[in-house]
């Protein structure tokens, strides 16, 4: 199955960041959070990545043009022009990189990328800037069997806040950052036909708005529940709670 991964946004909300580097590069635990996400996919299986980019796309290429060379021990003979290896590291990973364009939206980038994935009964699709440690075989088993063209995770994320319940000033209940009983929305693990793309009019297209709306109209929408971890990089907040979790050995989505 191949995963294809969105990393083409300007990531605003997280400026601090996103000013000097892509999103989808901003690092957790000193590796970019697209390379966590890999890792997910990768611990079930997946190696095979198309990679959608955009905004200063050239340091994703950069960063995969050199991973072999960070990732492993290596002498540099000098006088020899020679490079010695002794310990290789680096994934089994096919990382295809695309140029989708710096202001297409998701719909859009998507589309632009279906010829890598057109030979497959269907394939992954996700953003570059969230992770779970969400139960992939079990989502491709669940999508497998409804036989619809599209399956979306859906969670519901943790409050920012503990919520406190109050008899007077007698605290009766306590909890730490409950789940939010807001409803589900949209966790950003989908498994989909490559037919998708007939509702995707072009590079305008938000995926999330028209074609998914088509798709629900039409019934061929199902929603894969994941109640375990999940957690979107949307703010500087977001990247200090998972860095925080990473150093404490606390990651969750790390079931690598």
């Amino acid at each position: 199955m191949k995963v294809v991964i969105l990393a083409g946004g300007l990531g605003t909300r997280i400026a601090e960041e996103t000013s000097t580097r892509p999103k989808p590069m901003v690092e957790i635990g000193g590796r970019p959070i697209l390379w966590h996400i890999m890792k997910i996919y990768s611990h079930h299986g997946f190696n095979d990545f198309v990679i959608c980019l955009g905004y200063k796309g050239y340091m994703i290429k950069e960063y995969f043009a050199n991973y072999f060379l960070h990732m492993s021990d290596v002498t540099f003979h000098l006088a020899e022009n020679r490079m010695e290896v002794h310990r290789e590291t680096a994934e089994p990973w096919r990382v295809t990189l695309v140029d989708t364009g710096e202001d297409t939206q998701t719909g859009g980038r998507l589309k632009r990328v279906l010829p890598y994935v057109a030979n497959e009964p269907f394939f992954a699709l996700t953003y570059g800037d969230g992770v779970a440690d969400i139960d992939l075989g079990a989502e491709i088993a669940f999508h497998k069997a409804h036989g619809r063209r599209a399956t979306v995770s859906v969670v519901r994320p943790a409050k920012r806040f503990g919520a406190v319940a109050i008899e007077g000033d007698r605290v009766v209940n306590f909890e730490e950052k409950p789940s939010d009983d807001g409803g589900w929305i949209n966790g950003g693990f989908f498994l989909l036909s490559p037919s998708v793309g007939d509702l995707i009019a072009g590079d305008k297209t938000i995926w999330e708005r028209e074609p998914m709306e088509q798709l629900a109209r039409g019934d061929d929408l199902r929603a894969y529940v994941h109640p375990g971890f999940w957690h979107p990089m949307d703010s500087l907040r977001d990247r200090n709670f998972l860095e925080g979790e990473w150093a404490g050995n606390r990651a969750k989505w790390r079931i690598w």
